[in-house]
């Protein structure tokens, strides 16, 4: 399931109930398989976004993409909510992690 969520990142409207149907669970049955691991379902797939939304914004060829369609594209559909879950995992926000990554334009 973590794989499909994987592959899926950039969806904004992905669900528990869609990634329990690709695999013939029921909802209920994937939530407790992801509570097996230590986390819930929802803070797996904010987690993954974020770790990729990092990487894209100290990769060169998004030297000069704006920091919304990097969130957009990692699957965030509320620029606000991505400023602050940032800024909340990294401790800075994401125009200061590009910076650090990739060095002043």
């Amino acid at each position: 399931m973590k794989k499909s969520v994987l592959d899926n990142l950039d969806r904004s409207e992905l669900t528990i109930g869609s990634i329990a149907q690709a695999h013939g669970l029921s909802p209920r049955h994937a939530q407790r398989l992801f509570a097996q691991t230590g986390t819930t379902f929802t803070e797996y797939v904010v987690e993954q976004r974020l770790l990729l939304a990092r990487r894209l914004l100290g990769e060169r060829q998004h030297r000069y993409s704006k920091i919304s369609t990097i969130a957009y594209g990692a699957g965030f559909s509320d620029l606000s909510y991505f400023n602050r879950a940032f800024r909340r995992r990294f401790g800075e926000t994401p125009s200061d992690t590009r910076v650090g990554l990739i060095g002043p334009p």
